[in-house]
């Protein structure tokens, strides 16, 4: 399988989504947990699906482009 040995470059400014894609879903888990971030749940549930569908998407360009 072939899928996880293409490689990749990414500039930094690309990496901000994927970091506030995985900022968003540490948030997320501390909700389950902790009451602080109740109030924010859906904003911060929104952000989080647009980050994975634009990091993946990003990513899945990259591949594509690479091949």
């Amino acid at each position: 399988m072939n899928f996880f040995k293409i490689k990749t470059s990414w500039s930094n400014a690309e990496f901000i989504p994927l970091k506030l894609c995985i900022a968003t879903a540490y948030i997320l888990i501390g909700t389950y947990f902790h009451n602080f971030f109740r109030d924010y749940y859906i904003p911060v549930f929104i952000i989080f699906c647009i980050t994975v569908i634009w990091s993946v998407y990003m990513w899945l360009s990259k591949m594509k482009n690479n091949s």
